[in-house]
């Protein structure tokens, strides 16, 4: 007998802030970061995430804004097989493992999964993070960490904000959609580790954009935490001029 997946419940704002202190789960979350893409849409012949961003390589701006949440602990990078020689000895540096993804971005969260649990790790959270979003800041991070701790399962998302058309036989004609209820998912998504290990074995291929439908499908609710647009996600080389200059007003304004 087929068992059709449970009504997708909803993913609301988060009701109120959390008054968990973060340093009361200082370390509680593994982090898995993915950076296997194939990047064809960036155009470039490497990995993107190999390329630097105000000269550090992405994805190392990524497991850095990791690392400055006190709620993070083990980190495990996915990377492809042809890229994982160039990235190991920087990876060891930083104390981050790294282990070969798949064809997939299921296949390659699943690698991460696996390594954790072939090393004993027993942290209570999983944060699955892009590699190509570096500049989420610890401010976030700490926020949805908490809310998944309070919760169960948390992502971060922010608001759409262009008006929102649907096409209609075959691009032939249009629908505005009302956008009032609409939010981009962004990541770090954090998930108790049963809650994520649970979705995944239960997967059986369908397609999932993000690792929060996965665990939407197992009915379990999932909390929203508002973020930044700022945390992009860099997928065009448009896309990596925004970041420099993003990153370039982060660091005058610490100056």
């Amino acid at each position: 007998m087929t068992h059709s997946d449970p009504a997708t419940p909803s993913i609301a704002s988060l009701p109120a802030a959390t008054n968990i202190d973060v340093a009361t789960i200082s370390g509680s979350v593994a982090a898995i970061i993915v950076a296997a893409g194939r990047g064809q849409r960036f155009g470039a012949e490497e990995n993107k995430v190999l390329l630097p961003l105000a000269g550090v390589p992405i994805w190392v701006r990524a497991v850095d804004a990791l690392r400055a949440s006190a709620a993070i602990g083990r980190i495990v990078l996915v990377v492809r097989a042809c890229d994982h020689f160039e990235l190991a000895a920087q990876a060891a540096e930083l104390g981050v493992a790294v282990v070969d993804g798949g064809e997939q971005r299921y296949d390659s969260v699943r690698a991460g999964l696996d390594w954790l649990a072939q090393n004993n790790d027993a942290s209570p959270f999983i944060a699955v993070h892009d590699a190509a979003r570096p500049l989420v800041t610890t401010a976030e991070i700490d926020a949805v960490a908490k809310a998944a701790v309070e919760h169960g399962a948390a992502i971060l998302a922010t608001r759409v904000r262009g008006t929102i058309k649907r096409e209609c036989i075959g691009g032939k004609s249009i629908m505005t959609v009302d956008r009032s209820d609409l939010w981009e998912a962004l990541t770090p998504q954090v998930f108790s580790a049963s809650v994520l290990r649970a979705a995944y074995d239960r997967h059986r291929g369908r397609p999932a954009t993000d690792d929060a439908e996965l665990v939407e499908r197992t009915g379990t609710p999932v909390c929203l935490v508002p973020g930044s647009a700022e945390n992009l996600k860099i997928t065009q080389p448009e896309d990596l001029q925004i970041a420099e200059a993003i990153f370039s007003r982060r660091m005058n304004n610490d100056v």
